[in-house]
C-alpha cells in the first residue's frame, strides 16, 4: 500500500441496474439545492464593491474608498468588520442550522430538509430585497444562512443515497456544478445591476436569490425521499418500490439486502453523535472535520466571496473587477465539468493531488507578483499586462480547486459515512465548513490589510499540508458501494487498525444467509 494505501477503488461489487433517466433527472433537480449557496457566494462580494450599497449601509467604508489619501494603501481599503461581518454571519446561521437540520434529515427525510431550505432562503431573499437598515439586511443574511445549512445538510447525502455506485461521483458532483452555476450567475447578475441608474441595482442582485430558492422549494415538493430515508423511517415495500423505480429493474434483491443490513445496525443507534466518536468511526470522524477545514484554507472564499473587492484593491476600476469576476466564474464552471467526467473514471485522489500542486503554483506566483508591484506599503498598481498575468494565475488556481477540492470536499463527506452515522458525519462536515467559512470571510479583509501579500503565500501552506495528507490518509472510494465502504479503511495501512473484522465480514455473511 506504498504512498498512503491506494486501495478499494475498482474492486466493488456491482449491483444489478442501471443509469435511469428518472435517477438522472431526480439528482439534476435536487443538486439545485447548490445554487443556494452558488449564488450568495458569488452575489456578495459584487454587492459590497457597488458604490450605491457601501453610501447607504457601510459610508465609512465607502468615504475611506473614495478618499485618495487612504486609498494609496491599496491591501487596506476595504477594511472593515462590520462589512465582513454582512458577508460572513450567513456562515455562522448555516453551521447552526446544521446541527437541526441534521435531525430533520433522518427522522423526516431528506426531501423535507430541501423543502425547508428552499422556504426559509427564500424569506431572507425577499428581506434582503426591501431592506432599509443594516438590522434588516443581517436578519436577512442570517435567514439564507438557514436556508444554507438545511441544503448543504440534506442535497449531497440525498445525491450520494440515489446515484448508482459506478456514476455516483459525477451525478453527487451536480451539487457543486449548481454552486459553481450560481456563483457565476451572480457575477453577470452584479455586471448588469451596476450600471442600472438611481442606485437601486444591489437591490436586484439581493432580491433575485429568489429565483434559485423557488426553484429549490418547487423541486423538493415533487422529488421522492431516498431509498435509504424511506427504510430508515420503517417502511420497507416502499423503499423496494423506490430502489427498483431508480435503478430500472425489479432484480434489486442484493442492494435491497446491504440497505437493509445498514438500516438494521442504524436503528440499534440511539444517538448519532455518541456513536460518531466511537473508534470503529474514527476515519469517518476525522475526515468528516479535516476535509471541510481543508477546503476553506484553500482560500478558495478570498477569491469568491471578494473577487471584485479583490481586484479593485489590486487595481482594477469597478466595472473591471465585476468583468474579472464573471471570467473567474466561467472558469469555475467549466473546470467543474472537468471533475464530473473524470472523478468517477480515473478516481478521487489523483484529482485532490493534482488540484493541490496547481493551486500552490498559482498563490506563490500571485503572492510574488503582489509583492513585487505593491511590497508592505501597499502603494503602487498593475500595468495592463500584468494584471492579466494576475487574472490568468487566480483563473488557473480557480480552476484546479473547481476539479479538485470544490466539489470533492462534499462528495467524500458524503460517500464514506454508514447509515449509522451518515446524518452526523454530513453535519459535522457543513458545520465545520460554515465555521471556517465564516472565520475566513471574517478576518480575510484584515489579514490583507496586515500580511499583505503574504497571504497568499499562507494559504499556500496549507495547500501543501492537505495535498500532504491525502496522500498518506485519503484511501480511494471510487466504484465501491456506500454500505461496503468499510473494507476500503480495513485495507488502509493507518485507519485498519480502527476497523474491527465484523465490521467488513458482518455484510457479507448476511448475502450469504
Amino acid at each position: 500500500m506504498a504512498g498512503g494505501g491506494f486501495v478499494g477503488g475498482d474492486g466493488g461489487r456491482s449491483y444489478e441496474g442501471g443509469v435511469t433517466v428518472f435517477v438522472v433527472f431526480t439528482c439534476l433537480a435536487a443538486a439545485m439545492g447548490g445554487l443556494l449557496f452558488g449564488y450568495d457566494l458569488g452575489i456578495s462580494g459584487g454587492v459590497t464593491s457597488m458604490e450605491s450599497f457601501l453610501s447607504k449601509f457601510f459610508p465609512s467604508v465607502y468615504h475611506k474608498m473614495k478618499n485618495e489619501s487612504a486609498g494609496q494603501n491599496q491591501y487596506c481599503k476595504f477594511d472593515s468588520q462590520l462589512l465582513t461581518l454582512f458577508t460572513s454571519c450567513l456562515y455562522i446561521a448555516a453551521l447552526v442550522a446544521s446541527f437541526f437540520a441534521s435531525s430533520v434529515t433522518r427522522k423526516f427525510g431528506r426531501k423535507i430538509s430541501m423543502f425547508v431550505a428552499g422556504l426559509v432562503f427564500l424569506m431572507g431573499s425577499v428581506l434582503n430585497g426591501v431592506a432599509n437598515n443594516i438590522v434588516l439586511l443581517i436578519i436577512g443574511r442570517l435567514l439564507l444562512g438557514i436556508g444554507v445549512g438545511f441544503a448543504n445538510q440534506s442535497v449531497p447525502v440525498y445525491l450520494a443515497e440515489m446515484a448508482p455506485t459506478k456514476i455516483r461521483g459525477a451525478l453527487n458532483m451536480g451539487f457543486q456544478m449548481a454552486i459553481t452555476i450560481g456563483i457565476l450567475v451572480a457575477g453577470l447578475v452584479n455586471f448588469g445591476t451596476v450600471k442600472i441608474k438611481g442606485g437601486y441595482g444591489w437591490r436586484i442582485s439581493l432580491a433575485l436569490a429568489a429565483v434559485p430558492s423557488l426553484m429549490m422549494t418547487l423541486a423538493a415538493v415533487f422529488l421522492p425521499d431516498t431509498p435509504n430515508s424511506i427504510l430508515e423511517r420503517g417502511h420497507p415495500e416502499k423503499a423496494k418500490k423506490m430502489l427498483q423505480k431508480i435503478r430500472g429493474t425489479d432484480n434489486v434483491d442484493e442492494e435491497f439486502q446491504d440497505l437493509l443490513n445498514a438500516t438494521e445496525v442504524a436503528n440499534r443507534v440511539e444517538n448519532q453523535w455518541i456513536n460518531i466518536t466511537q473508534p470503529r468511526y474514527r476515519p469517518q470522524l476525522i475526515i468528516c472535520f479535516l476535509v471541510p477545514f481543508f477546503q476553506q484554507l484553500t482560500g478558495i472564499n478570498v477569491i469568491m466571496f471578494y473577487a471584485p473587492v479583490l481586484f479593485m484593491t489590486l487595481g482594477f476600476g469597478n466595472e473591471a473587477s465585476l468583468m474579472s469576476s464573471v471570467i473567474t466564474g466561467g472558469v469555475n464552471v467549466v473546470a467543474t465539468l472537468v471533475s464530473i467526467f473524470t472523478v468517477d473514471k480515473f478516481g478521487r485522489r489523483i484529482l485532490f493531488l493534482q488540484g493541490g500542486v496547481q493551486m500552490i503554483i498559482c498563490q506563490i506566483a500571485v503572492g510574488v507578483m503582489i509583492g513585487k508591484e505593491f511590497g508592505v506599503s501597499g502603494e503602487g498598481s498593475f500595468s495592463k499586462g500584468e494584471a492579466n498575468w494576475i487574472l490568468f494565475f487566480v483563473c488557473a488556481y480557480v480552476a484546479a480547486f473547481a476539479w479538485s477540492w470544490g466539489p470533492l470536499g462534499w462528495l467524500v463527506p458524503s460517500e464514506i459515512c454508514p447509515l449509522e452515522i451518515r446524518s452526523a458525519g454530513q453535519a459535522i462536515n457543513v458545520s465545520v465548513n460554515m465555521l471556517f467559512t465564516f472565520l475566513i470571510g471574517q478576518v480575510f479583509l484584515t489579514m490583507l490589510c496586515h500580511l499583505k501579500f503574504g497571504l497568499f503565500f499562507f494559504f499556500a501552506g496549507f495547500v501543501i499540508i492537505m495535498t500532504i495528507f491525502i496522500t498518506f490518509f485519503l484511501p480511494e472510494t471510487k466504484n465501491v458501494p456506500i454500505e461496503e465502504m468499510n473494507r476500503v479503511w480495513k485495507a488502509h495501512w493507518f485507519w485498519g487498525k480502527y476497523i474491527p473484522d465484523e465490521a467488513v465480514t458482518h455484510g457479507r455473511q448476511d448475502r450469504a444467509a
